[in-house]
């Protein structure tokens, strides 16, 4: 083959390694969020659709959830799948970066698929059935943690800065909204035939398997990586034996209502709880850890993961509770059939699904503009008063009242949840973005699936205690005899909140054959909708208000994490990006627009900095003349002016030349259609080549981001030697463009990468310390490290006093430095004090005018100095 043919079919759509944004057009972005967006919906559909289904299951496939030993058919069927997904989707992540994300989501969607097939097409009845879905189940988990771990960086890839944002956000809500869109779907097919709740996913995945594996591609360089395996196994084993030991707690053992004192749930708990004491020793060893634990140094950081995985431990159980409350007791008191409250407990759960709809995307945006500590403490403040009114409206309650606050619930869950995203991000170093993601995924995960054992726990125990009494009185009252309603009494209180959350009458099967020895009426009442969810009202109702409590209280510890984990309005403006920007960044991929077909032909020069990037106004507008065009800059935004960009042909002659303007702009004209080699250099920079196919219709765009292999680190302290944690560290070049910045960690420490050779400026701002400038010359390959002092800011405060004593009100303070310079005023207050901020170290003359003037000499060092004033009595006159 020709040399021209094989760089023409290179740029080809046939080309299955990772390919350049540009070459797969503009509408390539549309593809990978509505194929991500159909795989994530896909799999938190399924993560909950058996939910409402499983009572036709169980029918379907001929076990009795109820009887002794079948309960953990009932829990491993509702846990398997969230319990794997928890567990791998950092390593997939890991996985992802290492082998390209679009070829382990592709395996994702196709072992979602496959076993989805096998999951549908189950033959067999009795406990063989039950594990076959136990175990199609966990692998469709596996599936479901390949779509999780990569779907976030396909789109990361996919979309420009200013739009990534939007479309995580789209992505975020389909992940959330599946989970209660997948109660309705069950609650309408599993009637019809339970096999179409996993049928239903067998087209879709099929689909999306092969659109996904035509129309996606890996757009980014696959990085070289060490798989922590020590890591993973004892992370994976650790929390698969806490969460089975947490399953056999929750079941009776001996005498005892729940198992918790049972050996074989003990040694699972000690035992989890010791592999992953020692996969947090492994994490501080290895090079390439899972889990980057230093990152918990960070406060924003630890306090934002606190927060959410209180605030996932608080909600994670409510669908639980909301299925038993609904299926179990209040349905059937309105006239519905136990074959319909499945459906039925889905439908009247929408509200909650309405209000997180509303909320969830319209909080990220106003975070961004007004900070988000409010809107993450406030949400879990709403959040935990509903709560609150949810404990205590009536176990029979109207409806509409239930709906209301149902929606208000949803609604303070979307206020905390994008904000509280962007406090975790924003507290990260760019390069430990993704690791920070995944880890803050899987404590959500991990939480998730931990309030399920939380919460059952607290409804057996609330059972247990009043559940005996009432069904022994309950079933004398209607003819059961003292004998057989005391043994039917004393059975566990978990067989009677499994049929409450199956929507199961259990009474019938309890009865057996006592039931035939009862008068019909008696019989027809104590198994119709009445008796049993009566019976179970109150028990219920006291497990109920102890499980909202539990929420309440997390809720509220999880709001005064929210508060100490945002960022101040200061530090905001120093060294934050936006919501979208940092969302984009999850991957660990540089935040730069690489997607316009709109070409810089007029700029006004102007630029602003903004979040310490460059933003520039220019005026765009086609030309087709132009066959190239784009523009150079750092990874930071600014513009490269000393770049060249060379095109060269097939045979690797030069064809054209371009160089910047001084907003970072090039264009190169008169190219003939065909493929041609595109270079960026630029002097203390890296090069960077790309292959681009010209053609006639449509001029191409490409942007360079050249970075150096310069590197700068070191640590800010104060004068007094203590690190300063939170100071905003920028690297500018000599035309005053930010090229990159870092925020230092609680030791002082930051390290911006990526820098050009030559002399730059260092600049460090840090709230009430006095900003430093140092000239610093950046060496390729060699680090250079910078140890910088920074000097606090004082204050001045004090009283004014009258001749004679009392304060003095309305007198003018002025702070004079030795040059003469007035450094402040301040006017005292009614208790005559006055306070002049931020006054640098230093000897001043301070005076008070209002009576004869008052004069003191003071020395300020850093905080806040005292200096009080007294007027002196007028000088009397000398009579002669």
């Amino acid at each position: 083959m020709a040399v021209e043919d094989q760089q023409i079919q290179a740029a080809g759509s046939k080309h299955r390694g990772p390919r350049r944004i540009e070459e797969l057009g503009p509408h390539y972005k549309w593809i990978a969020l509505s194929n991500t967006t159909l795989g994530i919906l896909m799999a938190t559909i399924n993560s909950s659709i058996v939910l409402i289904a499983l009572p036709d299951i169980f029918r379907g496939i001929n076990i009795n959830p109820l009887e002794g030993g079948n309960s953990n058919y009932l829990l491993w069927m509702i846990m398997g799948f969230l319990v794997v997904t928890a567990v791998l989707v950092v390593g997939f992540g890991r996985l992802g970066d290492m082998y390209g994300r679009v070829r382990m989501y592709n395996i994702g969607f196709a072992v979602f698929s496959i076993s989805s097939v096998f999951l549908a097409v189950t033959w067999m009845t009795g406990p063989a059935a039950a594990w076959w879905l136990i175990g199609w189940r966990i692998v469709q988990g596996i599936g479901g943690a390949f779509l999780f771990a990569n779907s976030s960086a396909i789109l990361t890839d996919a979309f420009p800065v200013n739009q990534r944002g939007m479309a995580l956000g789209i992505n975020g809500v389909a992940a959330i909204s599946g989970s209660f869109i997948g109660l309705v779907i069950g609650g309408v097919l599993a009637p019809i035939n339970w096999h179409l709740i996993f049928l239903v996913s067998v087209p879709v995945g099929i689909f999306g398997t092969i659109w996904a594996y035509l129309k996606l591609h890996d757009t980014s360089e696959r990085r070289r990586a060490k798989m922590d395996w020590w890591g993973n196994i004892t992370f994976a084993v650790g929390l698969i034996a806490l969460l089975v030991g947490i399953t056999g707690g929750i079941q009776p053992y001996g005498g005892h209502t729940m198992g918790w004192t049972n050996p074989q749930v003990l040694a699972p708990l000690i035992g989890g709880a010791i592999l992953l004491a020692i996969f947090g020793y492994i994490e501080t060893k290895v090079e390439a850890p899972l889990f980057n634990l230093s990152l918990f140094r960070i406060r924003a950081f630890a306090f934002g993961n606190i927060a959410n995985l209180l605030a996932s431990l608080a909600r994670g159980g409510l669908q639980f509770i909301m299925i038993i409350w609904l299926q179990g007791i209040w349905l059937p008191q309105h006239g519905f059939s136990f074959a319909e409250t499945p459906l039925w407990a889905g439908i009247a759960m929408l509200p909650l699904t309405v209000g997180f709809l509303i909320s969830a995307p319209v909080s990220g945006i106003i975070s961004d503009r007004i900070g988000s500590r409010w809107l993450t403490t406030g949400g879990l403040a709403l959040t935990a008063v509903t709560f609150f009114l949810l404990a205590y409206i009536p176990v029979n309650f109207e409806y509409w009242q239930f709906a209301v606050l149902l929606f208000f619930n949803g609604i303070g869950m979307g206020l905390f949840s994008s904000p509280n995203r962007a406090d975790v991000m924003n507290a990260l170093p760019a390069n430990s973005r993704g690791a920070g993601a995944g880890m803050t995924a899987t404590f959500q995960n991990s939480a998730m699936v931990l309030s399920i054992g939380v919460f059952f726990s607290l409804i057996i125990a609330g059972l247990s205690q009043h559940l005996p009494a009432a069904m022994n009185a309950g079933l004398q009252a209607h003819g059961v005899s003292a004998g057989d309603a005391t043994r039917i009494a004393g059975l566990p209180a978990v067989a009677v909140l499994f049929a409450a959350f199956l929507g199961y009458n259990p009474i019938q099967q309890l009865l057996g054959p006592v039931l035939n020895m009862l008068p019909h009426a008696q019989a027809a009442f104590l198994t119709g909708r009445g008796f049993f969810p009566q019976l179970i009202s109150g028990p219920f109702s006291d497990g109920l208000t102890a499980a909202f409590w539990f929420a309440i209280v997390g809720c509220l510890i999880a709001a005064v994490a929210s508060w100490l984990a945002a960022p101040s309005r200061r530090s905001r403006k120093i060294g934050v990006e936006s919501l979208g920007a940092e969302l984009a960044e999850v991957a660990g991929e540089p935040a730069t627009d690489m997607q316009s077909n709109l070409l810089p032909q007029q700029t006004n020069g102007a630029h602003a900095a903004v979040n310490g990037r460059i933003q520039h106004n220019a005026v765009m507008t086609p030309d087709p003349g132009v066959s190239l065009a784009g523009s150079v800059r750092t990874p930071a935004g600014a513009p490269v002016t000393s770049a060249v960009v060379t095109v060269t042909g097939v045979d690797g002659g030069q064809i054209g030349r371009a160089q910047v303007d001084p907003t970072g702009a090039y264009a190169v004209t008169g190219l003939r259609p065909g493929p041609y080699t595109l270079i960026g250099t630029a002097p203390g920079f890296r090069p960077e080549a790309v292959a681009v196919v010209v053609r006639s219709d449509v001029p191409v765009r490409r942007d360079f981001v050249l970075a150096g292999n310069g590197s700068l680190s070191g640590v800010v302290r104060a004068s007094s030697g203590q690190p300063v944690l939170g100071a905003a560290v920028l690297a500018i070049n000599s035309d005053g463009d930010v090229l990159s910045q870092a925020v230092t960690d609680e030791v002082g420490h930051f390290a911006i990468n990526g820098l050009p050779a030559g002399d730059l400026t260092v600049t460090v701002n840090a709230e009430h310390f006095q900003p430093v400038a140092a000239a610093v010359q950046v060496t390729l390959g060699q680090p250079a490290v910078l140890d910088l002092r920074i000097a606090p800011v004082g204050g001045l405060a004090g009283l004014v006093s009258a001749p004679g004593g009392g304060t003095v009100e309305g007198a003018v303070v002025t702070v004079i430095d030795p040059a003469g310079q007035v450094i402040g005023t301040a006017r005292t207050n009614a208790d005559g004090s006055y306070r002049i901020p931020d006054v640098p170290s230093g000897d001043y003359t301070v005076v008070a005018n209002l009576y004869q003037p008052a004069v003191a000499t003071i020395h300020v060092n850093g905080g806040l100095t005292s200096a009080d004033l007294a007027f002196a009595a007028p000088a009397q006159p000398i009579r002669g």
